[in-house]
């Protein structure tokens, strides 16, 4: 699908599928979503470039990604989205920077996107030059990923609360579990959107260091503080992720080990019974055998007497254990 954005007279003209060249040629930005063969090759002969190729979109090589190619830059990197539905993921999308328009070639759809194009329709004026269109994209961008970490930090909160919460509680098995392994998937989860957002915020470093070693010639002066900003706001959210996923870790590793220390217990369980029952098997064991000379079975004393010796010897070990502090 292909939308452009222009301004006619201080208010912002929305259009979207195939259009002529010339109506093309007028707007500021062009959003190319999983585009037709048609719609590329309109926006190509209205532009007079060459846009990447999905194949080429995805290639990882630095040089496929970030290059110029006569006054246009051509910028790529990996972007996370669908992190509301659950389903999220990360898609290559590349902005292509020519003098009078901007074009964004995409074939997902991140939430800084939508949320971006409604802001413009409030706001006219950030649509005035494709770089500065860029340049608040990118921030809308900064700003969808700061919300997401925060969303994800409190995730994490809650859920290492409920574990450390069921780990302490003298609560039922079954309970215990579902409560640990809730925390389990959520940290999981926390692990997965943070690395996301790591590639994120990456490729966003790559994108703004580019631009601003070309940002004499391609991005105004007015812009062009807009950078320094960005620079600054992305290096703070990288610590801060970073941060995330050292807690989330942390937080795996204090999971594993309760879930360890309760396994323990259970296999303690078993083995206390185990030895507690081994003695009486063995009394019980020789009373069987089938000998003519065993004189205590013959008396009436005999049959309580065993039983006695077995309950004897399957508490011994039990007070043993818990002499020793076993138990």
């Amino acid at each position: 699908m292909l939308t452009s954005y222009a301004l006619a007279e201080g208010r912002l003209a929305v259009s979207e599928g195939l259009q002529p060249t010339a109506d093309l040629a007028r707007a500021v930005w062009i959003d190319l979503l999983n585009p037709a063969a048609e719609e590329v090759k309109a926006v190509e002969a209205a532009l007079r470039l060459e846009i990447p190729t999905r194949e080429e979109m995805e290639e990882i090589e630095s040089s496929s990604r970030l290059y110029r190619e006569d006054d246009a830059l051509f910028l790529t990197a990996n972007f996370l989205y669908g992190v509301e539905g659950g389903e999220y993921g990360s898609t290559p999308i590349t902005f292509v920077l020519a003098a009078n328009a901007l074009v964004t070639v995409r074939h997902q759809t991140p939430k800084a996107f939508a949320v971006f194009a409604l802001r413009c329709q409030k706001q006219p004026a950030m649509v005035a030059t494709p770089d500065g269109v860029m340049l608040h994209l990118f921030e809308q961008i900064v700003d969808r990923l700061a919300d997401i970490l925060e969303r994800v930090g409190a995730d994490m909160d809650r859920a290492s609360s409920t574990a450390f919460r069921a780990a302490r509680a003298r609560i039922k098995a079954d309970k215990r579990d579902a409560d640990l392994r809730e925390t389990l998937i959520t940290l999981g989860q926390v692990g997965e959107v943070t690395t996301r957002a790591s590639e994120t915020l990456l490729g966003l470093t790559r994108i703004l260091t580019f631009v601003g070693a070309e940002k004499a010639t391609a991005v105004r002066k007015e812009n062009q503080v807009l950078i320094k900003t960005l620079v600054r706001d992305v290096r703070s959210l990288v610590d801060h992720a970073g941060f995330l996923n050292n807690k989330a870790q942390f937080l795996l590793d204090a999971v594993l080990g309760i879930i360890n220390v309760e396994q323990t217990n259970i296999i303690k369980t078993f083995t206390v019974a185990s030895v507690a029952l081994m003695p009486p098997t063995l009394i019980a064991s020789i009373y069987g055998m089938n000998f003519a000379h065993m004189p205590e079975l013959n008396e009436t004393w005999g049959y309580p007497a065993a039983l006695l010796v077995m309950v004897l010897s399957a508490l011994a070990p039990i007070f043993y254990f818990k002499r020793k502090g076993w138990l």
